[in-house]
């Protein structure tokens, strides 16, 4: 893409773009969550897991060490025994941390995106194993981008461990000279503020990931003023979205007219095919207004709810098919029909007195 096209490119992004970019996998997602994430499951278990789960460990071995007789191995099946003890030892031990990290680094990505199935990101691409597109990634603006990001780890967490060890360096020292029993928990200890401060020396590292992922997904989308044009004449010109549009609009104005009708002082009716909904308060407008109009179904859904509300219906065939298409909804009647309307109020409200 030449400079020119990129500064033409002033726009934010359509909603159409933006979904057909997340529909083709598309999304900003930062590589640094799911490390911090790791990190930090990395540091649970130490915590939590560890101190429980490793005492069991630390005793097999110790007691396979002191005392090695009791273990004979003087046959293959003696040793195979052995070697499965020992395996299911550590796969107990080793188990919750690959459980904790799995489900940080998943956690990690769900909070970033939601998870969906994009086939064209896995299919086989020839620019993901080219030399020459590799090198252009390596020397683009991106690439110096995670060069910083990895130097920047690189001090931030060496600076951190540095730190730690030197705060620690008479303990370290002192643990040759150490029972071999508290050796276990001295080094749980510092494995816990080693990877502690890890996490907190990238905890602004992965925040300014965040940020820059979404503004940077945000720019690559942008547009140029001729496309949103385009994509607008290509929405607006596509049969089925407008009849999807109008079908949104009768369906939205239906929804409306039948909530309406609960209000009408009067519904004007032939016995089957037509229905209009009248109301009349002289505090709100002059002439009756049409609340609601509609033929067959309509038409009987809406003396349904005027039965269910007490709301008088009158009968006039000819008067309702004669006003029923020169009147609009939510507008007043024409001056042609104040007479008979007139009349028709007068009779209804005489009823409603008596």
């Amino acid at each position: 893409m030449s400079d020119d096209d990129k500064e033409s490119k002033t726009e934010a992004a359509s909603d159409k773009k933006i979904s057909d970019a997340l529909a083709r996998g598309n999304t900003p997602f930062s590589r640094e969550a799911p490390v911090f994430a790791s990190i930090l499951g990395l540091l649970l278990f130490l915590v939590f897991v560890v101190r429980d789960q490793g005492l069991p460990l630390v005793q097999q071995l110790a007691l396979l060490l002191e005392q090695p007789r009791n273990f004979p191995v003087e046959t293959s099946p003696d040793a195979m025994h052995l070697v499965n003890a020992l395996f299911v030892e550590m796969g107990r031990f080793l188990l919750p941390v690959l459980v904790i990290l799995l489900v940080a680094g998943i956690a990690a990505s769900i909070f970033q995106n939601t998870p969906r199935l994009v086939l064209e990101r896995i299919q086989p691409q020839w620019s993901r194993i080219s030399p020459s597109s590799g090198w252009g990634r390596i020397f683009s603006v991106q690439g110096f981008i995670e060069f910083g990001k990895s130097l920047f780890k690189f001090v931030a967490i060496g600076s951190m461990s540095f730190m730690v060890l030197s705060a620690d360096r008479h303990e370290i020292v002192n643990v040759m000279f150490m029972d071999p029993i508290g050796l276990p928990e001295f080094l749980l200890t510092l494995s816990v503020r080693l990877v502690s401060a890890v996490s907190v020396a990238t905890i602004a590292l992965v925040a300014g990931d965040l940020v820059w992922t979404r503004v940077r997904w945000q720019r690559d989308l942008r547009m140029s003023k001729q496309e949103l044009k385009d994509e607008f004449k290509q929405a607006e010109g596509d049969p089925l979205v407008k009849a999807k549009m109008r079908s949104l609009a009768k369906d939205r104005l239906r929804k409306q007219m039948i909530a309406a009708v609960p209000r009408a002082t009067m519904i004007l009716a032939n016995p089957t095919h037509y229905a209009i909904a009248l109301r009349y308060d002289q505090s709100e407008n002059d002439a009756p207004m049409v609340l609601a109009k509609g033929t067959d179904l309509i038409a009987l859904r809406i003396r349904e709810i005027a039965e269910k509300n007490r709301i008088e219906v009158v009968i006039d065939k000819a008067l309702t098919r004669a006003m029923y298409d020169h009147v609009e909804v939510n507008q007043a009647i024409p001056a042609e029909f104040y007479r008979a309307v007139a009349n028709l109020l007068v009779y209804v409200m005489t009823r409603k007195r008596r």
